[in-house]
Parts: structure tokens; C-alpha cells; sequence
């Protein structure tokens, strides 16, 4: 019987060695968790052992440190959770390696060219809709298209100390400077995308009260008969400068050009006050764009995969998704540091970083192993004296053996 229980000794320390050197061997590899050996006790109704028996190997999910990663669609998890990942034939798999790169159509793809899972933003801007799909990323490598202004603000100071300007001796006229006491500049941009210059000029007519008037240079809205149409708004200010003209919005319209639609918007002049210091304007804007071609994209810390362009817009193009598991460890290991659902494992909980019980996802980072290496250099030694306590136990029953059939 000593010589089954040495060898049931060799066989389970030979394969914690095994156990043993797979961690060392992962111990750089992105997101690898490390394995640890169970044992159990063998009996066959006696009360002597009959050995012993490997009755498991088992995964520590434990984080990871998480250090720098080298390429834009790197990521790393902290918590719980794992990236859903799907192969060509449709299967499902599941990974803490977050080293992703795209493919030539675009797919967010691992070094296995598995698809990353989450939720496709769709619409004009892309969002993700409530209910969403949850499949294969693609980032579009297309031009963004253009957006029509449809709205803008205006805010800033008017100088109370400028002099009121006789509109019956000097009517509003852009060509005559004597007309307006102020003008400033706002950019906007139709349906193709071409820049229109809007001047925005100032009228002093009185005490605490002032005429706007827009005008837009690039495409002029003009009548019948061609002459150049304003549009105008009359501000008035209390005796502390502040705005009491509602809604304080200043129409902006154009002439159609080079094809496109023409402008009708309105800027927004709430807040602005009248005080007596220079005439200012802080920062005018609209909200279009020109079109504009991909510069990059990152991944925010929600998993949000998020492209700039040369326009100088960001775009949202998808969202990464995470899963977890009541029971990671029931988890089936498939290789390539990936695992797939089991009935043990039970079904898997599919959600965004930071929700429910799922861990926190971070862009441009990277998982390390969680393998501990002096620990493991530990349990090294301590095995192969295992080992070698089995080996002798069988060398002394043969010693034993030998003893006995000497007998004379």
C-alpha cells in the first residue's frame, strides 16, 4: 500500500509543480490569474490512507496591478468583471486582457481577433439608445459630417459712456461707421459645412437702450428687390445695467449658399449687461461645425470609446460593456487568457462600468498578472520536498520489500 500512497504523493506534487510553473510562467501575462492546487485524502474503508488526490486547481481572481498601457484601445478593469468577447463562429468568451486594436474594418478586436463586445452609438449625433443591442464594437473611419448652426450665444459688456448716434441723421447702414457704435464677429456653419461670418453690430439709441443687428457677410439675406435685409433686436438695460429685454434673442438668417440651406437661428444675448468700462463680448459661439476627418479616439474611464476629429469635435462611437459572475471560479479556462460560461459559474450579468455589482474600467491602462512571485518560488520549494519525501517513502518500502525476500 506505501508504494500507491508514494506515487499518488509524486503524481500530486508533480502536477503542484505543474500548477506552480504555469504561474511563473504568466507571470507578465495581461490580465492572467494565477492558479492554486487543492488536495484531498483517499480512503477505501480502512483507516489508513490510501493516498492523495488532486481535487482542484483553483483561480485567483484577485486585481491585478494596473500600469500604463501603449495603445489608445488599451484597458483595464479594477473590481469585478470581465470584457464579453465574441469569435467569428459566434461564440462567447470572456477575458481580463484588455490589449484591443482595431482590424481593417474597423471591429475592436484582441490579439486572438476576438470582437470586443458593448453597445454601437447610432443616430445624428450618435448616442446609445435605452435597450441596445449588445454586440461587436465598430469604430467608423468616415468623415464626420457637417452641422448646421442652430443656435449661439452672445455675452458680454456695453459701454454705458458711448454716445447715443441720431439714427434720422444716421440710419443703420454696416457701410457707414457713423451708424453703429460697436461690431463684433460670431462664426456659424450651414448644412455643407461652409463658414459663414456673422457680424453682430451695436446701436446705441438712448439712455439704457440699445439696437442689435446681424448680418451675415458671407451670404447676405436680401428681398425682392435685392436689397440687404437685418434682422434686428432692441436691448434694454435697468438703471444697474442689467438686461430687462425678454427673450433677449437676436435672429440670425442668410441667403442660401453654394447649395446649402440657408441659416435661421437665433443667438441667445442673456447676459449681457451694460456697464461703464470698454465694450467687450466674451467669446461668441455656435454650436455647428464644419465636416471633419478622425484624428484619433481614446477610452474614457466608463468605457465610452470617444473619437476626436479635425474639426475639432468628439464624437461618441460606443461603449464597452462588462460581465461578471456569481461564481467566477466555476468558470471553464479556454486558453488565450480566456474563460467561458459553465453551469457552475451560473449566467452572466451584463452591464457598464461602475453599475450594479460590476468593477471600474479604465482607459489607456492595462491589468497585470496577479501572480505573486515570491510566493510562488515558496511554494516551489515546498513541493519539491513533497516530492522527494514521496520518492523516499517509496524507496524505503522497497527497502523493506527487499529485506523480506532475503529472508532465509
Amino acid at each position: 500500500m506505501s508504494f500507491s500512497q508514494g506515487l499518488s504523493g509524486l503524481n500530486a506534487a508533480s502536477q503542484a509543480l505543474d500548477v506552480v510553473g504555469n504561474n511563473i510562467a504568466n507571470s507578465q501575462t495581461v490580465g492572467f490569474k494565477s492558479g492554486s492546487i487543492a488536495f484531498a485524502d483517499v480512503f477505501a474503508g480502512s483507516q489508513i490512507g490510501m493516498g492523495v488526490t488532486v481535487a482542484g486547481v483553483n483561480q485567483n481572481f484577485t486585481d491585478g496591478v494596473l500600469g500604463a498601457g501603449a495603445s489608445s484601445l488599451d484597458m483595464g478593469i479594477s473590481g469585478n468583471g470581465f470584457f464579453r468577447m465574441t469569435d467569428s463562429a459566434g461564440r462567447t468568451f470572456y477575458s481580463r486582457n484588455g490589449q484591443f486594436k482595431s482590424d481593417e474594418n474597423g471591429f475592436v478586436i484582441n490579439n486572438q481577433g476576438m470582437f470586443l463586445n458593448g453597445y454601437q452609438a447610432t443616430g445624428t449625433p450618435p448616442t446609445i439608445e435605452a435597450g441596445a443591442p449588445v454586440g461587436p464594437i465598430q469604430i467608423p473611419t468616415g468623415q464626420m459630417p457637417a452641422s448646421a448652426s442652430t443656435g449661439g450665444t452672445m455675452k458680454g459688456n456695453l459701454n454705458s459712456d458711448e454716445t447715443a448716434i441720431n439714427t434720422a441723421e444716421f440710419p443703420f447702414d454696416p457701410a457707414e461707421s457713423k451708424s453703429y457704435n460697436n461690431v463684433t464677429q460670431v462664426d456659424a456653419y450651414d448644412s455643407l459645412g461652409n463658414k459663414h461670418t456673422i457680424n453682430v453690430y451695436f446701436v446705441k439709441t438712448g439712455d439704457n437702450t440699445w439696437k442689435a443687428y446681424s448680418s451675415d457677410t458671407t451670404a447676405p439675406l436680401r428681398d425682392a428687390d435685392g436689397n440687404p435685409v437685418y434682422q434686428e433686436l432692441e436691448l434694454n438695460f435697468d438703471s444697474s445695467g442689467q438686461l430687462t429685454t425678454n427673450p433677449p434673442q437676436l435672429n440670425v438668417q442668410s441667403s442660401g449658399y453654394n447649395g446649402a440651406d440657408p441659416l435661421d437661428f437665433a443667438l441667445d444675448m442673456d447676459g449681457m449687461i451694460q456697464q461703464g468700462a470698454e465694450t467687450s463680448m466674451n467669446s461668441p459661439s455656435t454650436n455647428g461645425f464644419p465636416p471633419g476627418l478622425m484624428n484619433g479616439y481614446s477610452v474614457s474611464d466608463n468605457g465610452q470609446i470617444i473619437a476626436s476629429y479635425s474639426n475639432g469635435q468628439k464624437q461618441l462611437l460606443g461603449q464597452v460593456v462588462l460581465a461578471n459572475f456569481t461564481n467566477p471560479g466555476g468558470l471553464s479556462s479556454e486558453g488565450n487568457n480566456c474563460w467561458s460560461e459553465t453551469p457552475q459559474s451560473g449566467q452572466p450579468t451584463i452591464g457598464v462600468s461602475g453599475t450594479g455589482n460590476l468593477g471600474n474600467l479604465y482607459g489607456g491602462k492595462l491589468e497585470a498578472s496577479n501572480v505573486d512571485l515570491g510566493q510562488e518560488m515558496v511554494n516551489m520549494i515546498v513541493y519539491q520536498r513533497n516530492y522527494q519525501s514521496n520518492a523516499q517513502t517509496i524507496k524505503t518500502q522497497s527497502e523493506v520489500l527487499q529485506t523480506l525476500v532475503n529472508l532465509r
